[in-house]
């Protein structure tokens, strides 16, 4: 059994093939506090680009993780958003690509570096109210945006150097919870299978990403377990990072990957959700739904969103008073799902 893109998806990815190759300088972006399929994806992309003679640069609304920045080819096509060498460039290029979101909030201020260039969307994620518009190739049912870009490079016929082999890799990898969750299709092993094929390495790459993390790490989930509870009878689980702590231990975002999934994993837990504040005295709010619940539609009261089972929006402070308003929500939402169900 072979992969092949689904035919509903081959209209657009050509179309988004035939502006890459005509783009002679391009700036790729992502989402704030890039994750494993939006850093994958850039790195994939990128050096495929370089490899076709196309001179591409990374411009992130958040610095790139340094978990992530062995999938990036050569350190200096890392530009940082805010230097005047961003803004040269984005002046200069003929093309912005935007991996991993759709919307425009996601990208933060890159959005103002970007405004006048021709734009292609490549993403994963169901449709918002505040879309980016330009060339698109959108498909939520895709495995990560990862499969989207390997769609590309099929298209392309390659060159599939071995930073596009491992950032897709990783890119599926992540946003699949290491082939764990439902997202985890017989496309997404496919597509993996056909890039060990290309020289990734499954174990080597599982150390990278999951086997090394920071001790401050664990300091900091040691203390957010203190704050772990469990509505038994709602189904909702969640757990608070605190401030202090997280400022203590030096954490940055990248920290919190996968902290939600504690809640999540408590018997009987439909939604869990992480709590944690920020600088500028703003709640953000992890979802995850562990059952039928579509906590993408749950994060949008809020003006966020993220997919169907994993998504994420922010509130403002202060911490009571936020937990208090998510939390009634949930609770409410998990209740109108349970009477549904039985009705």
């Amino acid at each position: 059994m072979n992969y092949r893109t689904p035919s509903s998806r081959v209209a657009a990815v050509m179309e988004a093939r035939n502006a890459l190759l005509a783009s002679r300088r391009a700036v790729l972006t992502t989402h704030l506090n890039a994750d494993g399929d939006g850093a994958g994806s850039e790195g994939a992309l990128a050096s495929w680009l370089r490899a076709n003679g196309t001179e591409a640069w990374i411009i992130n609304p958040t610095p790139f993780p340094d978990s992530f920045r062995f999938l990036v080819e050569a350190e200096e096509w890392v530009i940082e958003a805010g230097s005047s060498r961003a803004r040269d460039l984005c002046g200069s290029a003929d093309l912005a690509i935007v991996l991993d979101t759709g919307e425009v909030p996601r990208i933060g201020r890159v959005r103002d570096l970007i405004r006048d260039l021709p734009t292609l969307v490549v993403d994963h994620h169901p449709p918002g109210d505040r879309a980016i518009g330009g060339i698109s190739v959108r498909d939520s049912t895709a495995c990560a945006t990862g499969e989207l870009v390997y769609d590309l490079i099929s298209a392309a016929k390659g060159p599939w150097t071995e930073h596009v082999a491992l950032g897709i890799y990783v890119a599926i990898l992540t946003d699949t919870g290491g082939f764990r969750f439902t997202n985890a299709t017989p496309a997404s092993h496919l597509i993996a299978a056909d890039l060990i094929d290309r020289g990734v390495n499954p174990e080597t790459t599982y150390e990278r990403i999951y086997g090394s993390a920071p001790l401050r790490r664990f300091e900091l989930l040691k203390e957010a377990l203190d704050t772990l509870e469990q509505d038994v009878d709602a189904g909702v689980a969640w757990m608070v990072v605190p401030t202090e702590a997280y400022d203590r231990v030096g954490a940055t975002p990248e920290d919190l990957e996968g902290m939600v999934d504690v809640p999540r994993t408590i018997a009987g837990t439909k939604v869990a959700l992480l709590f944690r504040g920020t600088s500028t005295g703003d709640i953000k709010v992890s979802f995850r739904s562990s059952g039928e619940v579509d906590v993408n539609a749950l994060a949008r009261r809020w003006d966020g969103g993220g997919h169907v089972k994993a998504s994420g929006a922010t509130l403002p402070g202060p911490m009571e008073r936020a937990k208090e308003e998510v939390l009634s929500v949930t609770r409410d939402v998990l209740a109108a799902a349970m009477q549904g169900a039985t009705s």
